[in-house]
């Protein structure tokens, strides 16, 4: 039998080198159909490479396992438990460079030097550097005293260095490859290890500034806390990024914003106070874990002044239908309720919940940055719109 197919398969080729001419079409159809399935890979990667669809030299983005996690946790629960963190509740500068094309560099960002351009990699849009590259985050006023930066990118081949003063002297913050991440100013510096294993994947980023003092956070952990961080400040960023074209720097969802008043402070003088400090999934009233600071401080102020009573009011911008954006606006309002009650075991009867989707704007909805503004969670002194006990204004399941 082995035999026998020896002799079968040497025919076979045989006929395949020198085939009749009645089976000549069927040859021709196969190898054909070869060229063309070799033509349509090459295509194919050619077509992901120019549109960044999968930027080359990019490893396929895995979310660390800190960030990965967190999909599964609650505020309050695993590291977010000490994370502390509070986002500026006045929006500076926003950008997801969804309105850039392709290819090209932002157009809201200043160029300086180096090889810089958008992408599109896993439904985002990223700006990509290729080489050692530089530029500006214009701001619209002078960085106060208070003010937190926030960023996602990708650990390229060097470091990430930033100039609050705009320009490549004095203080500045540093996140580097597989070594350090931290703070580094005219005097003392504090690093912190970032794991090699982390290149190429997407990390969360944020900056946390109250005059000389200074913490820097990677995910879920604080990696530096400096008590005298002195740099002058201006009205823009400097980046200056180490990356190559083996290993390249992806940025994404800028979110810069000027810090606010304490939450009783503000509350007492004007009887209201937004916060841009709970995170929401995209779409859902599911709270992020990185939610749980702006929640501890409103337990606590609540604790603290055992007398007050809240309303919380959701508010979205307008993007999308109205009826929608409304409906979401009541599930959050009421989640914070939920959170504040299950979690940080505040009073039920201490607060009642309200959603006016986009009607109650706080700035105009025709920028990144006004429709960041208007997507908020503000707590309003005192009485309010009552909508039945607690049970009753549970949300429901998105």
């Amino acid at each position: 039998m082995k035999l026998a197919r020896m002799f079968a398969a040497i025919a076979l080729g045989l006929a395949l080198l020198h085939p009749p001419a009645h089976a000549q079409g069927l040859f021709d159809r196969i190898k054909q159909k070869v060229k063309d399935k070799v033509d349509e890979k090459v295509d194919k990667k050619i077509d992901e490479t120019l549109d960044g669809s999968k930027p080359e030299g990019t490893p396929a983005a895995k979310a660390p396992e800190s960030a990965a996690s967190a999909d599964s946790l609650k505020p309050g629960q695993g590291a977010w438990a000490n994370y502390d963190f509070k986002p500026g509740d006045r929006i500076l500068y926003a950008d997801d460079f969804m309105q850039d094309e392709v290819g090209d560099f932002p157009r809201r960002l200043e160029f300086v030097e180096g090889t810089m351009e958008v992408v599109t990699w896993q439904g985002s849009r990223w700006l990509r550097l290729t080489t050692t590259s530089k530029f500006n985050v214009p701001l619209p006023e002078v960085l106060p005293e208070r003010y937190t930066i926030e960023f996602d990118f990708t650990v390229p081949a060097g470091e990430i260095w930033i100039y609050p003063r705009g320009e490549e002297s004095g203080g500045y913050f540093d996140f580097a490859d597989g070594g350090a991440a931290g703070v580094a100013g005219e005097g003392p510096q504090a690093m912190s290890q970032v794991n090699e294993a982390l290149r190429g994947k997407v990390m969360h980023a944020r900056v946390m500034a109250d005059g000389k003092y200074v913490k820097l956070y990677v995910n879920d952990k604080r990696v530096a806390n400096i008590p005298n961080f002195d740099a002058s400040r201006t009205n823009k960023l400097h980046f200056f990024v180490d990356a190559r074209e083996e290993n390249p720097a992806l940025f994404g969802n800028f979110r810069i914003a000027a810090g606010g008043k304490k939450l009783y402070d503000a509350i007492a003088e004007k009887g209201r106070v937004a916060t841009q400090g709970i995170y929401f999934d995209t779409g859902s009233d599911r709270i992020r874990p990185e939610s749980s600071p702006t929640l501890k401080d409103i337990a606590a102020m609540l604790t603290e002044h055992p007398d007050l009573k809240l309303v919380i009011e959701g508010h979205t911008d307008n993007v999308g239908a109205a009826a929608a954006n409304q409906a979401l606006s009541e599930k959050r309002a009421a989640a914070v309720r939920r959170a504040l009650v299950e979690t940080y075991g505040v009073a039920a009867d201490r607060l009642t919940t309200k959603g006016f989707g986009a009607t109650k704007p706080v700035a105009p909805n025709t920028t990144v940055e006004g429709r960041q503004n208007n997507r908020r969670v503000e707590l309003v002194k005192g009485g309010g719109f009552l909508i039945g006990n607690y049970s009753s204004c549970a949300a429901p399941s998105p």
